[in-house]
């Protein structure tokens, strides 16, 4: 039998090399081929070099050629390749099956809705038939919200009965008519898409619903969007005050939640994203149960009564907001996952807020992006985690990274709303109201490098806060600058010191050592959501010791960064930066103190159009950057209408700094003094990326009264001869737009400024915008005497006399500021009366030579 087995080897091997010799298939015996896939599991591309090698070290491989081997590994790539192409599209196909019943399930719904819309306009026409009954009032809404006053909830039975009713209204509306829904502008459905998102039209309160495919198990699904908190960036608490089980096998929870400001929801206390309004909260049944069909269910809505609570100092801080019939639908999908169905529906009280932000109460858009799509963005981002298709950078763990982000947050949320039983309380002011001061002396940070939980208690941190309106800003261009341009608004100094306080000792904090700051900074990502909707990262900010005794110390400020809605496309409910000094080795249990930035459009439908114009205007970050003369003419085929330039937005700025109690006040001084700055400079960032309104461009009409662009060149030009006799342009006998395009382009710059008590500048070429580092827009609020240093505003009044008598005045060298407070130089200044037609003096006009930021 031996020799049988010996000669079918020796006629096989014979084979495989006549095989080889005609180019055609080996056929490997299962022991080479087991040989080759140990090293392909090793390597699976060998070099030549490799392969020699292992012919060598493997006997049984001796009768195949190097090429042939080569050739197994190509096609073993090439397998495992198709393997894993398969196992994506059959993915793809799981997906699109699920996408297509979703579409399937909601085109039903739609076909019922329009039978029921054709049912009632019916109805409708009969009674308008009818005169005795033209004041019909049966037309209200078929979503109500049943009394529960009378079943209290120490009763089991009566809570029962609540449940029931609220699953039947909460499956009414995820896949019933019982609400109008219509599709989210911009969400368009598909394989790849967060999934089907719909608002609600007409009906009490505000209301949103999703349904999208999710690869986890229903149960987990579940666990993680009960646990509010940790996906829920508003929630600031959540409390269960009972549970007991239902009879057919469901929970019942009476559950107390706080919500925030301006986005509270659910059985929780919520966070205010502004100082401008009080926070939510809400007191709610929740109800857990599992249908015939395999599928779980999460319903609650608001109980009356008022259940949990606050406790006495901080219950003013709050208003009780409604839950009508709201949760989740988690039906197992074939294949694996699950199809999510969400609804919330609120009332949150917006009679309660000033009249400014209740479009954020009033907006069904506003629930949909900033709670129902979050949830389902958040469960798809952990399933991808799970399946390990998500790598985070430094090899951290992305539970640890999705951590820091809720800490950041947190702790940004709490110095926002500085609640009374976090132990905040607010300090005198100044006797001006625009920066809020207050102090929590029970918040302490880390002094002890030795223990990672160990504070100091001799200290606190103060938070300096405040609110503003702004006008026409695109908030992720705004956002986006402020993150990329640092050096345009931070203090070095003010990063360093609240970065010493990490390593400080418990007895005093150190002094800040003669630091520059060359205003770069690196800046590292960490990791994103998979949408880009917020980006975790480290920005490293160099700074360099002045002195050589200090130069060899480390002197660089590392942030922990968290962005929002910062990626153009981005249109949601809220852009922010919030960041906090780091030590450099970013411990995983790091404190962190929070400050920055949060944007809340008061008008989403207006945000896309901002941002897409300061895109397609060929807008940068470089606050020099401004119109070209060619494009005013070019875009007034494209014009925007006035209500594309309306959207409103509140700005939200929070500031904390560790103290030791015996620097208390002055380190309040300081932080009231620093706030104050960074409003300041934020004011001019947002007038200079502000994008021109319609009317604003050169071709149009500067201000209200002015004349044309055209025009105001001539006078400009002929001015100056008349006054000088000498020509300003080269080309003096130009006209119209041919000479208002020489004088934009003129290399040095010219200003006009209105000619009254307070002179405002109505006009600058683009060296005078470069200068000014300012738009035509922001021009318009920046006055003469703004400009101008004391010994240069002296100089000019010493003049002033003269300018009037002759018409014109040469001023010496000197320095001017720019509208972002840098300093420039120039040779000379030439100021001259510009006159009108009728020689009336229209306004003054500047043109300063050879200038240059120093």
């Amino acid at each position: 039998m031996a020799a049988a087995v010996a000669a079918r080897g020796a006629s096989g091997g014979g084979l495989d090399k006549q095989a080889m010799d005609a180019g055609k298939y080996v056929r490997y015996t299962p022991e080479q081929v087991e040989a080759l896939e140990r090293v392909y599991a090793e390597c699976p591309k060998p070099s030549s070099i490799r392969r020699q090698q292992l012919i060598r070290e493997c006997p049984i491989l001796s009768n195949i050629e190097p090429k042939q081997i080569k050739v197994w590994f190509q096609n073993r790539r090439c397998r495992d390749k198709q393997r894993k192409e398969a196992s994506r599209l059959q993915a793809v196909n799981r997906k699109l099956t699920a996408m297509n019943k979703l579409l399937m399930e909601e085109n039903e719904r739609l076909q019922k809705q329009v039978s029921q819309l054709v049912q009632e306009n019916a109805y409708m026409r009969q009674q308008l038939q009818k005169a005795s009954l033209a004041n019909d009032t049966s037309c209200e809404s078929v979503v109500t919200t049943p009394q529960n006053s009378l079943r209290h909830a120490s009763n089991p039975a009566g809570l029962l009965s609540i449940a029931e009713e609220t699953l039947a209204e909460f499956l009414s509306k995820a896949t019933g008519t019982a609400v109008d829904w219509v599709q989210l502008p911009g969400m368009k459905p598909g394989p790849d898409s967060v999934g089907i998102v719909a608002i609600s039209h007409g009906c009490n309160g505000v209301a949103a619903r999703a349904c999208g495919l999710v690869n986890l198990e229903p149960t987990k699904i579940v666990e993680i969007l009960k646990d509010r908190p940790s996906w829920f960036r508003d929630c600031r608490s959540l409390e269960v005050f009972t549970m007991f089980p239902a009879g057919n096998g469901g929970t019942i929870e009476l559950v107390y939640m706080q919500a925030r400001d301006n986005f509270l929801f659910f059985f929780m206390s919520m966070y205010a994203p502004t100082t401008l309004a009080p926070a939510r909260d809400f007191w709610t049944l929740r109800y857990t149960t599992s249908l015939e069909d395999g599928s779980l269910v999460v319903c609650e809505r608001s109980l009356s009564g008022s259940g949990g609570g606050p406790n006495a100092a901080s219950a003013h801080q709050f208003v009780r907001a409604e839950m009508l019939p709201s949760g989740y639908l988690i039906r197992p999908c074939d294949g694996g996952g699950s199809i999510v169905h969400i609804v919330d529906h609120l009332d949150l009280e917006a009679w309660s807020v000033p009249e400014v932000l209740r479009p954020l109460y009033e907006s069904s858009r506003v629930v949909a992006q900033k709670m129902t799509t979050a949830a389902l963005r958040y469960i798809r981002q952990v399933a991808l985690e799970m399946s390990g298709e998500v790598v985070y950078a430094l090899g951290r763990q992305p539970a640890v990274l999705r951590t820091f982000s809720q800490r950041l947050s947190r702790s940004f949320n709490d110095a926002i709303n500085g609640f009374n039983d976090d132990g905040w309380s607010l300090m005198d002011s100044d006797g001006v109201e625009d920066i809020v001061i207050a102090t929590n002396s029970t918040k302490k940070i880390r002094t002890d490098a030795n223990s990672a939980n160990a504070f100091s208690v001799t200290g606190g941190v103060i938070c300096a806060r405040a609110s503003m309106l702004l006008q026409s800003v695109p908030p992720a261009l705004l956002v986006r600058f402020l993150r990329e341009h640092r050096s345009e608004w931070a203090d070095y100094n003010m990063d360093a010191y609240c970065a010493a306080t990490l390593k400080a000792s418990s007895c005093s904090f150190p002094a800040l050592r003669p630091t520059r700051f060359p205003g770069s900074q690196i800046i590292m990502s960490l990791g994103h959501t998979v949408e880009n909707e917020e980006i975790l990262e480290v920005a490293r900010l160099e700074g360099q010791a002045i002195t050589q005794d200090e130069a060899a110390s480390p002197r660089d400020v590392h942030l922990l960064q968290l962005c929002c809605g910062i990626d153009e496309n981005a249109v949601g409910s809220c852009f922010q930066l919030v960041f906090a000094p780091i030590d450099e080795h970013f411990p995983d249990d790091a404190p962190l103190i929070s400050s920055g930035f949060r944007v809340i459009p008061l008008d989403t439908k207006a945000v896309k159009h901002l941002l897409l114009d300061a895109i397609t205007s060929t807008r940068t970050l470089d606050l020099a950057s401004s119109l070209e003369v060619g494009n005013a003419t070019q875009r007034t085929s494209t014009e925007k209408s006035p209500s594309d330039y309306s959207l409103r937005s509140v700005l939200t700025i929070a500031f904390q700094f560790p103290y030791e109690m015996h620097l208390q006040e002055s380190i309040a001084a300081t932080a009231r003094q620093y706030v104050r700055s960074i409003v300041s400079a934020v004011q001019r960032v947002a007038m200079a990326i502000a994008p021109s309104r319609p009317g604003s461009d050169v071709g149009q009409k500067l201000l209200p009264g002015s004349p044309e662009a055209s025009t105001l060149a001539h006078w400009i030009c002929q001015s100056y001869h008349y006054h000088l006799g000498l020509e300003l342009l080269r080309c003096s006998d130009e006209a119209g737009d041919s000479l208002l395009n020489m004088l934009w382009h003129h290399q040095d710059a010219i200003l006009c400024c209105s000619f009254k008590v307070q002179p405002v500048f109505s006009f600058a070429n683009q060296a005078g915008l470069d200068m000014l580092e300012t738009s035509l827009v922001a021009l318009q609020d920046i006055s003469l005497d703004k400009i101008f240093d004391e010994p240069e505003r002296k100089a000019l009044y010493a003049e002033f006399a003269k300018l009037m008598e002759q018409g014109y005045v040469y001023l010496p060298a000197g320095v001017c500021l720019s509208g972002m407070g840098r300093h420039v130089s120039y040779e000379q200044a030439i100021a001259w009366k510009v006159l009108s037609e009728d020689n009336n003096i229209h306004c003054l006009a500047f043109c300063f030579i050879n200038w240059s930021f120093v």
